[in-house]
């Protein structure tokens, strides 16, 4: 039993804020490119898969993360008891869990179309160098961004085979919205992180972060209204994003950059928000 509750830690299973984040994209790639007057069944076997495949990679994420940082999570007071970093996990376990779970997420991948497979695949050495980032740039909410909403495009050509400029902009302001929260995720370690030279956007923009936050989800909410119009949505979908805007404005003026509990909740209340999006997106094409 104690081993499965270190692969739980280890996965970050019991908190699923990480693989939501990861999944809402993808919902939201797949819901702007389906037709809902055909099979709904495709639409949730779909969505389905895509869930499956968040859990599945982000997990594998987490502990390639685990591996790669062990010597920097040993210095944070968040971090230090994670399984790898106090070696309660082993190297060459943590390896063997992250293949695994890999694998899995390889049958599920199957079950695309070969473009959506193909793409996937292209994206797996950005997924599995992200952590690596934060050692060379202030910038790597940025390669989480990228990475993360990586899957908006493959809900799209899961349907389409195909990109074009539509879901790309949706991806190019998703990618904001994940610059934004993380940047705000990140202020929990801040102190610690400068002592031991870990770099990140929330060290950058310390002394003014509200006017980054402003920007960024000004961008996304830019992008979401400019899919909307696009895909020609109804006034419900509209309605949503009056909400999503509303939430954004209050994670900016709530947010406390000393205050490390406040940080966390806003962060996790973007799960929320990613469930407004997509029901925003449902509503207005229905």
């Amino acid at each position: 039993m104690n081993q499965v509750n270190l692969f739980l830690e280890l996965t970050r299973l019991k908190k699923p804020i990480g693989y939501m984040l990861l999944f809402w994209p993808c919902a939201w790639g797949l819901t702007i490119a389906y037709d809902f007057s055909s099979d709904l069944k495709i639409y949730f076997f779909y969505l389905s898969l895509f869930f499956l495949g968040s859990v599945l990679m982000r997990s594998a994420g987490c502990i390639v993360n685990d591996i790669l940082d062990r010597k920097f999570d040993k210095e944070v007071f968040r971090t230090k008891e994670r399984p790898i970093a106090s070696g309660k996990i082993s190297v060459k376990l943590g390896l063997l869990y992250a293949s695994t779970l890999c694998l899995f997420a390889f049958i599920v991948l199957i079950n695309f179309n070969f473009f959506t497979i193909l793409i996937a695949l292209a994206s797996m050495p950005l997924a599995f160098t992200y952590p690596l980032m934060k050692r060379f740039t202030y910038w790597p909410q940025l390669f989480l961004g990228i990475t993360f909403n990586y899957g908006l495009l493959l809900g799209w050509t899961s349907i389409n085979e195909e990109i074009n400029l539509l879901p790309f902009i949706f991806y190019l302001g998703a990618i904001f919205w994940t610059l934004g929260y993380d940047t705000i995720y990140g202020f929990q370690d801040i102190e610690d992180d400068e002592i031991i030279g870990v770099k990140s956007t929330s060290i950058k923009f310390k002394k003014n972060p509200k006017i980054f936050l402003c920007f960024c989800y000004f961008l996304f909410i830019f992008v979401i209204v400019f899919t909307g119009l696009e895909l020609n949505l109804n006034k419900f979908f509209f309605m949503g994003v009056i909400i999503v805007f509303i939430h954004l404005f209050f994670q900016i003026i709530t947010f406390e950059r000393q205050n490390k509990l406040k940080c966390l909740n806003i962060f996790k209340s973007n799960n929320i928000l990613g469930l407004i999006i997509l029901t925003s997106i449902v509503l207005g094409k229905i």
